[in-house]
């Protein structure tokens, strides 16, 4: 996929109102998606029901946090973290993240995320942190020079 490197220029802000929710399955497939989810994301919920959460997996993200997140609900443990979101358009916003399994009669049903904003403080520091962690495990990461 290609795109203009400064199309991932643009933020759209989390409310602080407001709180994203999402389901999936336990592959990953997203099976529920709030108002709030879809207009954050830029999708219309058709867009998102039926397909990989992945969908809003923005390439600044390192594959660790991803198989963190991952082993830790598969280990039956909720996962916290900090997360930069891609929107449909390109854009990005960030989000707290918790992760963790739906559970009925003791069986794992599937995922539920719920995600909240977080400051411009915390923004930075994970970008710090993220690009440290690619550039760490021979991942991509993407700079922007300012002229």
């Amino acid at each position: 996929m290609e795109f203009n490197e400064s199309e991932f220029l643009i933020e759209t802000e989390v409310p602080e109102d407001e709180l994203i929710i999402s389901r999936t399955d336990l592959n990953g497939m997203i099976t529920y998606a709030n108002h709030t989810f879809c207009e954050i994301s830029g999708y219309e919920e058709s867009e998102l029901i039926g397909k990989p959460h992945s969908i809003v997996r923005h390439p600044d993200m390192p594959s660790a946090a991803f198989a963190d997140l991952w082993a830790t609900i598969e280990d039956k443990k909720q996962w916290i973290g900090i997360v930069k979101n891609l929107r449909k358009d390109k854009g990005y916003y960030w989000v707290k993240a918790i992760v963790s399994g739906v559970y009925k009669n003791g069986e794992l049903v599937e995922y539920k995320s719920l995600r909240t904003p977080i400051s411009y403080e915390e923004k930075l520091q994970h970008q710090r942190l993220y690009d440290k962690m690619r550039t760490d495990n021979n991942e991509r990461i993407r700079k922007v020079i300012y002229t």
